[in-house]
């Protein structure tokens, strides 16, 4: 009698709760254009570092905006490392932010590069293309901060939002400045809503900072963090506090379910934790091999490709959940 295929324990916690992970239509490309970074954060699941050497070059970045232009997506979510350091960030940009019918575009901002040497660039460039940025700010006390990202980073951050602000960022509508917050340890994001209030506070108080929303967002057990927790022997303990807060409720929500994820090679993925893993997406043909690019999608039927899971897809169902724009639930 043949024995039936054992589920992934992801698998299994959703099959348990009766909650299906489908895809919707696509409404967000995100694009990892590089892992290039000035800083080293113990957190990052993307190990980004100031050596690394994968950036998206110009034919695939030609591509990608041939692929982008002829969909009703709305949305661009750029991601690296430091896109900004990339070389074709800003014809990225522009270009869609130029199309016939333009786009929203995000950046995920690290907020130190404002001042380093030849990115002055920066802040106009992002005001005059109205990006909106979500940027790292992993507490309002510098020791955290610190900690977290390097030494001087909070200054460094503080600086850069000040700049901003008088840019007209978190002020103006069309000028939107996020604020993500990631555990500066082994254990979840607190409530959402609390910890925003308690941010917008100190951030104006202490610094006459001001911002429009706050991303908690968990960190995931996979590189860099991964490397801490098995150094620090708390690998297995993080893991099972996962599985254990697992949230039925934040399913509808996760973001693989309306973003294509896309690699700085084009390659595509259920989201870019599954890409650091090298996980891509399971191809709908059996004749197919290897990876899936992204001008081989069509988004008319992107959402019939089953969604690709593993464990460490508890850590976006924990709690109140955790996506690329914070609390699920």
């Amino acid at each position: 009698m043949p024995t039936l295929l054992q589920l992934n324990p992801f698998d299994q916690a959703l099959a348990d709760s009766a909650s299906p992970l489908q895809r919707t239509r696509p409404e967000i490309l995100q694009l990892n254009i590089g892992k290039l970074c000035n800083l080293t954060c113990g957190h990052c699941h993307v190990n980004a570092g100031p050596k690394r050497k994968e950036i998206i070059d110009g034919q695939t970045v030609d591509r990608i905006l041939q692929w982008f232009e002829k969909t009703d997506i709305n949305t661009l979510d750029l991601t690296g490392g430091t896109p900004e350091m990339i070389p074709d960030y800003r014809r990225l940009v522009e270009t869609v932010r130029h199309f016939d019918q333009p786009r929203r575009v995000m950046t995920r901002l690290n907020a130190t590069i404002i001042n380093e040497p030849g990115y002055q660039w920066v802040p106009p460039f992002l005001r005059d293309n109205q990006v909106e940025i979500i940027a790292s700010m992993p507490c309002y006390q510098p020791d955290n901060v610190n900690e977290q990202r390097g030494d001087g980073v909070f200054d460094s951050s503080i600086l850069a939002f000040q700049k901003l602000n008088q840019l007209g960022y978190g002020t103006a509508p069309e000028l939107r400045l996020n604020f993500v917050y990631n555990p500066n340890g082994a254990f979840l994001p607190p409530c959402q809503i609390e910890l925003k209030a308690d941010y917008k506070k100190a951030m104006k108080e202490h610094f006459d900072i001001v911002f429009n929303d706050l991303y908690c967002i968990a960190n995931m057990p996979i590189a860099r963090f991964a490397s801490h927790l098995k150094n620090t022997g708390q690998y297995e303990s993080y893991n099972q506090l996962l599985r254990e807060s697992f949230n039925p409720a934040t399913v509808a929500g996760l973001m693989c379910r309306n973003t294509i994820n896309v690699s700085w090679l084009g390659e595509v993925f259920d989201c870019d934790f599954n890409q650091m893993m090298k996980l891509p997406l399971e191809s709908p043909s059996p004749e197919a091999d290897g990876p899936l690019y992204l001008w081989d999608i069509d988004p008319d039927t992107f959402a019939n490709i089953p969604i690709r899971t593993g464990t460490h897809c508890f850590g976006c169902t924990a709690g109140s959940g955790s996506s690329c724009g914070g609390a699920l639930t």
